[in-house]
């Protein structure tokens, strides 16, 4: 297997022997489950780009070695199903942005990893598109068009890691479009009651970023709204270590996971967004949360040596069930095992500069 430039882990806290298994076992049924088109059977751009994600996180560079195959044929397909206008979504229209800005970011990924230029088409086509359907507020809807209003918060960090990644690639983005983008990130964020009213007071207490900035947090949207500010360099926003410090009493509260089950302390969703923000946070944070989040998702992997399509995946429970939430889980699982790597360009040390000032 033939391996990116070797990137190392910060200490053996960071990686044991076990991880390392474990990450091999998730690879090897992605790479046994996968099928000749590449997509795993899925009609999903996004979790055909989360499969192949989890082969960039370990280093595995497309058409490199034995393991490279994976992520090529996924990355050729997604390729192949771009439309002419850059979306990335063959599903239902009503997932258009969920798939279009995960693939984006992915694509985004690999090519910081490798120069293609037909890669490289099809990633600006599909930047152009998350531009051109920015609503009116900053946010986006769940299709494809630019309306006056945007959905939710998950819909904006999809796509502010697709337009991060095409910053560290040194491809422009409108600064308008990051601007409107930020603006929208503050508007999810939910002050506690007593708090509540202008920022000089929501700083004196405790917040949570939600789903509308009107519900309830949760360690996803909490998550999310990290990762989109430290994404679009606002390191310094004071929302970031209420968020955080929520998110490291969130993963220290989670039950032990049954051995073998499959089913991780968090959904995949949350466990994606979780391992990334907690990640960019860095320190005493990181270093708390990594080791639990880690030993649990090696301790809940599915192993039956004489069941193959069982052995070395696990399973979604919340959004995704059968043969994609299998693919989901399993994708999410090896990223988050692999990030101590630091393969990625998005895992990379380095920071952007802000592009507003509060």
């Amino acid at each position: 297997w033939l391996l990116a430039d070797r990137a190392c882990a910060a200490g053996p806290w960071e990686v044991t022997p076990q991880s390392q298994v474990a990450l091999s076992r998730g690879l090897a049924w992605l790479a046994r489950s996968q099928g000749p088109n590449g997509n795993w059977g899925s009609a999903d751009l996004g979790l055909v780009a989360l499969g192949s994600l989890a082969f960039l996180a370990a280093g595995h560079l497309p058409g490199r070695g034995s393991l490279g195959k994976v992520p090529q044929r996924a990355l050729e397909h997604i390729m192949r199903s771009a439309r002419p206008d850059g979306l990335l979504n063959i599903a239902h229209q009503r997932r258009d942005m969920y798939n279009h800005g995960l693939a984006t970011f992915v694509l985004g990924q690999a090519y910081g990893m490798m120069a293609d230029d037909r890669l490289q088409g099809v990633f600006r086509r599909a930047l152009r598109l998350i531009e051109e359907t920015q609503c009116d507020d900053g946010g986006w809807d769940y299709v494809a068009e630019a309306k006056p209003k945007g959905h939710d918060l998950s819909l904006s960090v999809m796509q502010a890691k697709a337009l991060r990644t095409a910053l560290d690639s040194g491809l422009e983005v409108s600064p308008r479009v990051i601007n409107l983008a930020i603006a929208n990130v503050r508007q999810h964020y939910r002050p506690n009651p007593k708090f509540a009213g202008p920022e000089e007071l929501q700083r004196q207490g405790p917040g949570i970023f939600s789903y509308d900035g009107r519900r309830e947090g949760n360690p996803a949207m909490a998550a999310a709204g990290v990762v989109c500010l430290q994404e679009f360099g606002q390191y310094d926003d004071w929302r970031i270590p209420n968020n955080i410090g929520y998110l490291v009493r969130s993963v220290r509260g989670v039950k032990p996971v049954l051995p073998g089950s499959g089913s991780m302390p968090f959904d995949p969703y949350t466990m994606y967004y979780v391992g990334q923000a907690m990640y960019q946070a860095g320190g005493d944070a990181w270093r708390q949360v990594f080791p639990r989040l880690r030993d649990e998702v090696v301790r809940s992997q599915q192993r039956d040596e004489n069941d193959p399509a069982v052995d070395g995946s696990w399973q979604a429970t919340k959004y995704l069930q059968g043969a994609e939430g299998q693919l989901y889980a399993t994708a999410v699982a090896c990223f988050v095992l692999a990030i101590p790597n630091r393969y990625l360009p998005i895992l990379q040390e380095g920071r952007i500069r802000e592009f507003v000032k509060r």
